[in-house]
């Protein structure tokens, strides 16, 4: 396994990456980084781990707005199943719970988006 070094929000990571693997690696480090410099720059969130959190979030729901016939990557077993309508409605529902707890959890605060 490979091991490169990268940066996100100005912070060292040195990630392992399989061989091959390194453009799709780099092209999620980048989304990531945009992602949590965006949540950053727009000044309503300090804590890294609460943007980290945040940009998570974001990226996951943009990836379940994505049509399941155009996937970005080799879907996992459990992904594959997702494009019947019991195992969408599922993930749907589990993304919403999921939100839920997150804005119980940080939500009282007043410091988040």
């Amino acid at each position: 396994m490979k091991q490169l070094e990268v940066q996100i929000m100005g912070q060292s990571y040195l990630l392992g990456c399989p061989e091959g693997g390194e453009t799709r690696l780099l092209d999620a480090v980048e989304r990531v980084d945009s992602a949590m410099c965006k949540i950053r720059d727009g000044g309503k969130v300090k804590a890294r781990d609460r943007i980290a959190v945040l940009a998570s979030l974001n990226l996951a729901f943009d990836l379940s707005d994505r049509p399941a016939a155009a996937p970005a990557a080799p879907a996992a077993p459990a992904m594959a199943a997702s494009s019947t309508p019991a195992s969408t409605a599922g993930q749907e529902g589990a993304i919403a719970a999921l939100l839920q707890r997150l804005d119980t959890a940080l939500g009282e605060d007043g410091r988040l988006i």
